[in-house]
């Protein structure tokens, strides 16, 4: 049984679970498990969307502090590139995170490894300049490609063999 399948059998609590690792608004997760099954991946997706495009400021509130909670490395620390690269990177980070109070989301794919540091360091430069409200905007629509970058690999993934 592939993985898509497993996510429309699941219980809903193991279902909701899986979905919260891909993005951790309740209410996100709990939407796409109230309308399964899904027929195809691409309905899925659609779904998954459509819940990001309805987030609530409350829920986009949860669903970044739940990526701060993940301890995801900072976004592009991991990636080549010089030390003073990477020491701007940090200091950018804590800027942001000073001035909106939340972790920086930014969605990598389709970016090469080489140039994620130069693209993260100039969209968190450029997103500073951003009022709040603004910025949330931006965020939402960060999470909601990030959220389905993972519910898509989540879907797609094979199990592992015992």
């Amino acid at each position: 049984m592939c993985a898509f399948d497993r996510l429309n059998i699941a219980s809903d609590g193991a279902a909701e679970a899986a979905l919260l690792a891909c993005c951790g608004s309740r209410r996100w997760a709990r939407r796409i498990v109230t309308h399964r099954p899904y027929p195809t991946l691409e309905a899925l997706l659609a779904e998954a969307d459509e819940a990001s495009h309805d987030l609530t400021p409350r829920d986009l509130t949860e669903a970044l502090a739940d990526e701060s909670a993940l301890q995801h490395a900072l976004c592009g620390a991991r990636s080549p590139g010089p030390p003073v690269a990477h020491t701007a990177l940090r200091a950018a980070h804590a800027a942001y995170e000073s001035k909106f109070g939340h972790v920086f989301v930014y969605c990598l794919q389709n970016v090469p490894e080489e140039e994620v540091v130069g693209h993260v360091l100039a969209a968190i430069r450029a997103r500073l300049g951003h009022a709040e409200e603004a910025e949330r905007e931006v965020a939402a629509e960060e999470l909601r490609r990030i959220a389905r970058g993972r519910l898509a690999h989540l879907a797609s993934t094979t199990p592992h063999s015992p």
